[in-house]
């Protein structure tokens, strides 16, 4: 008896392996899509579980009691409170204009320093602390809250209105005295 070679034995183990491997490739390569493909029909779909005449939950509708709750729509924080809710009744606002010309100066800022009328209509010269020259007339502004409302021929009537938080609104009147030579 002789003993086989060794190399018809490497041949024969060879030619197994890849008989076998091949085998084993084809069968993995023609049953993987089989059985994902078995497993998706074996699971029947969420639809045919359902039954067609299953009606939704019934539900009611949501009411909002607003007794003792906040307004869901205004926001929480606030730049500025309203000058209705905070502050004196009484207190004096200011109107938040533009100050131009003679509403720059306050009455008491001003000295009166001359009267004069011509023809029909009256004017008033005042000087402010610089030494610089104003002239006023009937219904010009002065101030923040003033209007000069009749000038005389000793005095300018200055008359300021004002307006507290509360809505009242206060008028004072103004003299603008016009000082003889060496009254101070």
């Amino acid at each position: 008896m002789k003993k086989p070679s060794l190399p018809s034995l490497s041949l024969t183990t060879s030619s197994f392996l890849l008989y076998y491997g091949s085998v084993l490739l084809f069968s993995f390569l023609l049953y993987t899509p089989v059985e994902s493909m078995a497993a998706d029909v074996s699971q029947p779909s969420v639809a045919a579980q359902q039954p067609e005449t299953t009606k939704p939950p019934q539900t009611r509708p949501f009411d909002y009691i607003m007794a003792n709750r906040p307004d869901p729509f205004l926001p929480f924080i606030t730049d500025k409170t309203t000058d209705q809710e905070t502050g004196d009744p009484n207190e004096i606002i200011d109107q938040n204009e533009p100050l131009t010309g003679m509403q720059l100066f306050e009455p008491a800022q001003l000295s009166l320093v001359a009267l004069m009328e011509t023809g029909t209509e009256k004017l008033a010269m005042v000087q402010d602390s610089t030494g610089k020259g104003y002239v006023l007339t009937e219904g010009t502004k002065i101030g923040r809250r003033g209007t000069v409302k009749a000038i005389s021929p000793n005095k300018v009537l200055i008359e300021e209105l004002a307006e507290t938080r509360g809505g009242k609104k206060i008028l004072s009147y103004i003299d603008m005295v016009l000082k003889k030579e060496g009254e101070k």
